[in-house]
């Protein structure tokens, strides 16, 4: 009987995963190094990343709102405008471009690779 239940909630956990995925896929446009530089100046460049993270090194110009702090702080970010977003691997930039999404948000992007990929300009807190 407990087998089952485990299964069951296991089964549970990745259904929602997955169906996470697709969501944040569909409400965000993962853009390739080249292309989020060519655009991310025009627009809102968010970093969520903990501010830790982000002083470790940041890309030029990137606000630090971390996800952790998000639906607290999305004041900050207008809805009218493209945001920008990355995170160290593009899973954090996800679930906050969700939480963008039902502020309003309608152009969201996300470095495909994440900080981690980044070869542009950077800053480092000194």
């Amino acid at each position: 009987m407990s087998n089952i239940i485990v299964l069951s909630i296991t089964a549970a956990l990745i259904i929602y995963a997955v169906v996470s995925y697709i969501y944040q896929q569909r409400i965000m446009k993962t853009l390739s190094e080249e292309k989020f530089r060519a655009g991310y100046r025009k627009a809102q460049l968010i970093d969520v990343r903990e501010p830790k993270e982000f002083e470790g090194g940041h890309i030029l110009g990137a606000r630090n709102i971390p996800l952790s702090q998000l639906k607290q702080r999305k004041v900050e970010i207008r809805p009218d405008k493209p945001v920008y977003l990355y995170c160290q691997n593009n899973m954090r930039s996800g679930r906050a471009a969700q939480t963008l999404k039902k502020y309003g948000c309608k152009e969201i992007y996300n470095l495909k690779g994440g900080f981690k990929k980044w070869g542009g300009k950077i800053k480092t807190k000194k």
